[in-house]
């Protein structure tokens, strides 16, 4: 197991307890889907999410619009079980993915959109804030029609949220490898696993967070975003993890969407069981573990590389390792918390799964490999997503 080097700063906590833990209050999740509406016989993205959004059964809070209208997106309420999180994602989705078969578009589940986006770019029904996003950015603003996952585990007041975040970002480059689906854009395949993570993180606003030394650089960090010109707003603060604008939640943006449920459920149970983690050391007063910067991006960076499949740093060593193990290193390390929150056999499952199956983006690529043509791994992605 990959062990946390030594720490030269601590934090307390304060806020709820550990997960599971006797007379405690254990943590919730949520999470938000992104995806892609594509023709279902052309596999060619569409703007019909306006349509597809107005015939949507459910909830307006819980299917809506995203950043373009080739995209909508799911919320899933607030969920205290794998189980139920599990239930409303397939409820959600199979409502979204009936509307739009109704318009004759399939859901695409997929981090990227394969092929070349047709122009002009269609904004949603965000006009002003939409145009002045991109006057500012310009060609940025392609990138929007990406798809992730944010998972938001709770609850957690900020400066809580705030401390946790430092002694999670070290595996935010595991979980990347781990949800990597994305090696086709703009019609090729890029040489990456996730080329989401990578295209992302050209917005100023986005990549890893900084390691906060208190809420207070939190915030001021945040106000350097705005008055820099780096963030509208807020909303635009993409860090791959960060405390919620919205919720009292902790919300880890950096894994790729992928088409499969149980994938979801993995990343959700894996974010919420390393929250819990979190919590249980710094109520013990452990020091924040050390990772150097320089590190922590090249690891990013080569998750979003190797994927699944190869190699990634550690992040408290700077070796090169497989990524396998990085992610079996992870489980280890929340182990505990998975089976106090019941996690633990479903977790243990899918990853094995998943190292003996293969990644999303290992999956694509075989789908291509076949006959060279995009189209299938179109294809492949839609099915998976209407698998529920």
């Amino acid at each position: 197991m990959i062990e946390p080097g030594k720490s030269t700063t601590s934090n307390t906590v304060r806020g709820p307890g550990v997960l599971g833990r006797a007379g405690t209050v254990p943590l919730t999740i949520g999470v938000e889907e992104e995806f892609l509406l594509v023709d279902a016989r052309t596999f060619r993205l569409v703007p019909a999410a306006p349509q597809v959004l107005a015939t949507a059964s459910g909830d307006p809070t819980q299917i809506h619009a995203e950043g373009t209208r080739y995209q909508v997106e799911i919320s899933t309420p607030v969920a205290d079980s794998a189980a139920r999180l599990r239930e409303d994602l397939t409820a959600l989705r199979r409502a979204l993915a009936k509307a739009a078969r109704a318009h004759g578009c399939r859901l695409l589940a997929s981090p990227s959109p394969v092929v070349t986006v047709p122009g002009p770019l269609h904004l949603s029904d965000d006009e002003p804030r939409q145009r002045e996003q991109a006057r500012r950015f310009g060609s940025l603003t392609q990138t929007l029609v990406s798809c992730g996952r944010h998972i938001h585990v709770g609850t957690l007041d900020m400066d809580t949220a705030v401390a946790v975040a430092n002694r999670v970002r070290p595996w935010l480059p595991t979980l990347i490898a781990l949800a990597a689906n994305s090696p086709f854009w703009d019609g090729r395949d890029t040489g990456h696993a996730s080329w989401r993570a990578m295209a992302w993180s050209t917005w100023p606003s986005a990549g890893l967070p900084p390691h906060f030394t208190s809420t207070a650089h939190y915030r001021r960090s945040v106000e350097a975003l705005l008055g820099s010109g780096a963030a509208l707003d807020t909303k635009m603060v993409y860090w791959d993890l960060r405390p919620s604008g919205n919720w009292p939640t902790l919300e880890i943006r950096a894994p790729d969407m992928s088409p499969d449920i149980d994938g979801a459920v993995l990343q959700a149970e894996l974010a919420r069981a390393l929250v819990a983690t979190a919590l249980r050391e710094l109520a013990e007063h452990r020091p924040d573990p050390v990772v150097r910067e320089d590190v922590l991006r090249l690891a990013r960076w080569r998750a979003a590389h190797d994927g699944l499949e190869g190699f990634g740093l550690d992040p408290f060593t700077g070796a090169e390792v497989p990524a396998a193990d990085l992610a079996e290193a992870l489980l280890d390390l929340i182990a505990p918390e998975l089976a106090a929150a019941g996690d633990l056999d479903h977790a243990a499952k899918a990853l094995a799964g998943l190292l003996r199956d293969g990644s999303g983006a290992q999956r694509q690529r075989a789908a291509f490999a076949r006959r060279g043509n995009l189209d299938d791994v179109l294809r492949l992605l839609a099915d998976e997503t209407e698998d529920f």
